[in-house]
């Protein structure tokens, strides 16, 4: 994969934060944060769209989270050569923010990892898909089937404004990702291992925002994580599913703006 492959947007000016968006979606999933940091500035904000999706071409070998990792490196080396950054990742972004992590050690400063991917198929914990709020009728007139079953999926709250913020941040990344790219990627999903048993605890500012309606990636396997970052504070949202940057936005945002202000 060559420098100039892997497509970005970015805002602001300071200390590099790379944010990572999940699987058959975007960067654009991730931009419900960007309010947060109209009162802290000094935050260059990097939103990569990875391999196949949004923007960005597929890669040129066949696609695997090892190779999404690596290209993701190759991305980071690129843009911040040997600068400091702290990283978020949401979903399958959260396994590579924790890869990430464990890649770069020290130059990490912190992680953010939003309802992380840290197991996959049949090894998951899962609560039953549950619906908390739900207006009636919804307005999905002109919906496609894939968005009809994907939204009930992942997001707890089936009410008028989450079907919006579905349609806003979720739709433009799903019907924009490379279809045979990622039946690859869901062939090996998972890194060889996880990153954090390759590498001493890292000693940053973590923090882990999980969500007890999460039907896709669960919440307990999730809490394994705390015991490889020693300086991890940990959030389990209630009333949210897949997308609590979306569902819970308010909530979300002051705990990733606190994380941010305990890395100055």
């Amino acid at each position: 994969m060559t420098e100039s492959t892997l497509r970005h947007v970015e805002f602001g000016s300071g200390t590099p934060l790379v944010l990572i968006h999940g699987y058959t979606v975007d960067h654009r999933i991730l931009l419900p944060l960007e309010p947060l940091f109209a009162e802290r500035p000094g935050w260059r904000r990097l939103y990569p769209d990875l391999p196949g999706h949004g923007a960005s071409p597929r890669l040129a070998v066949r696609t695997t989270a090892q190779a999404m990792a690596e290209a993701l490196f190759a991305w980071i080396d690129a843009e911040l050569g040997d600068r400091p950054f702290a990283v978020l990742g949401q979903s399958f972004g959260g396994q590579l923010a924790r890869a990430v992590t464990a890649r770069y050690g020290e130059r990490v400063l912190g992680s953010a990892l939003l309802v992380p991917v840290v197991r996959w198929g049949g090894g998951r914990t899962l609560p039953e898909v549950t619906v908390v709020e739900r207006d009636e009728p919804l307005p999905q007139e002109g919906a496609a089937v894939a968005e009809r079953v994907l939204f009930p999926y992942v997001m707890a709250r089936q009410t008028k404004e989450s079907w919006e913020r579905f349609q806003q941040y979720v739709m433009p990344g799903v019907r924009a990702y490379d279809q045979v790219a990622a039946a690859e990627l869901d062939l090996e999903f998972m890194l060889p291992q996880w990153p954090e048993h390759q590498v001493p605890p890292h000693r940053g500012r973590h923090l882990l925002v999980t969500a007890r309606q999460d039907a896709l990636v669960g919440w307990r396997d999730q809490l394994e994580l705390l015991d490889h970052y020693p300086r991890m504070a940990a959030a389990l949202l209630d009333g949210v599913g897949h997308n609590p940057q979306l569902e819970s936005a308010g909530t979300v945002r002051g705990l990733v703006g606190d994380w941010l202000d305990a890395l100055r």
